[in-house]
């Protein structure tokens, strides 16, 4: 093969293989809400109603999509999704891609911020303990990101509301916003707001992150290229930045995607613990409401969030280390 096609058909590879995935989520999104035990229509009508007339009821279940087998369903859900057509909120009253991009920005509020930041407090201090291993302020780091990684965030998120939000009372105790503002002041009170929501999630992003930006600095550190910089009388501090830390970046990327994923589930415990409205408030009323269209629609946002973190990790891993393209 030309060496100039091998880029393009790595390239549509990935493409297609990531096209499979999606198609899978979907189909599971699909079926797992219809999993669940209990009737949507009960949420909405009310138990008297639900137990009321069969004919309302069967009619109401044609105008939701609900009537017919599941593989009838199913085509019919997929032709929709095609369309762009992610169906009707039962919940909302609403359209589901209303309902979503109103929940999902608040969450992206949160969940962008801390991935970049906990990177590169994992990146910085990683490499600093991994230059000084074995020392105090090595133990003395890894020892903490330890213990917060071993931590369930959301047992951190209620520890850090009821210590500065409650206790000492330094920060608000919840949602986004005190209300009745606008300009500058609205958009300094939300970041007030968010300051301990996104602090946990920092930190539960970063206490992975450290672990693996650690052990790749050290295993580098070991290279021959490294000891050839002592050599040459290189300054410690642009070894450690511009040649150990560059070369274990790679790792970091991979692992941010992947941590991607986990830093948006993990969120939504935590908007729940600071009221935040997000996708995790969302969820928690849909699954509660049964309502399918929303549950298929944030799960399917969700899903491909993290599939296309993951495609641009891998495209970007490719070009910071050729050899695995």
């Amino acid at each position: 093969m030309d060496n100039k096609q091998r880029p393009l058909v790595t390239l549509l590879y990935k493409l297609a293989r990531y096209t499979v995935v999606l198609f899978v989520i979907v189909s599971l999104n699909f079926l797992i809400p219809r999993l669940m035990p209990g009737d949507p229509l009960m949420n909405i009508l009310g138990e008297e109603g639900f137990y009321g007339s069969a004919e309302t009821l069967e009619a109401l279940r044609v105008k939701l999509g609900l009537d017919g087998p599941w593989h009838v369903q199913y085509a019919r859900y997929l032709g929709d999704m095609l369309r762009g057509d992610w169906g009707y909120s039962y919940l909302y009253m609403r359209p589901v891609f209303d309902a979503l991009a109103l929940h999902l920005r608040w969450t992206l509020t949160l969940v962008l911020p801390a991935t970049l930041l906990g990177a590169l407090v994992a990146a910085l201090l990683g490499a600093w303990a991994a230059w000084h291993r074995q020392s105090r302020l090595d133990l003395g780091l890894s020892s903490l990101f330890l213990f917060l990684y071993s931590m369930p965030h959301y047992w951190l998120a209620m520890m850090v509301l009821f210590l500065f939000g409650f206790r000492l009372d330094w920060f608000p105790l919840g949602k986004v916003s005190s209300g009745g503002l606008s300009g500058w002041a609205y958009v300094r009170d939300v970041g007030w707001h968010m300051v301990l929501p996104l602090v946990v999630l920092t930190l539960f992003k970063a206490s992975y992150d450290f672990i693996i930006v650690r052990n790749s600095v050290v295993a580098i550190c070991g290279q021959d290229y490294i000891r050839t910089a002592f050599a040459k009388g290189l300054a410690p501090r642009v070894i450690l930045f511009r040649h150990a830390l560059r070369n274990a970046l790679a790792p970091l990327v991979t692992v941010t995607a992947i941590q991607f994923g986990a830093t948006l589930s993990g969120s939504l415990l935590v908007e729940i613990v600071f009221s935040w409205p997000g996708m995790g408030s969302l969820l928690y009323a849909a699954i509660g409401a049964r309502d399918y269209p929303l549950l298929q629609g944030a799960f399917f946002i969700i899903a491909l969030c993290m599939l296309v973190a993951n495609f641009a990790a891998d495209l970007l891993y490719t070009w910071l280390d050729p050899k695995t393209g």
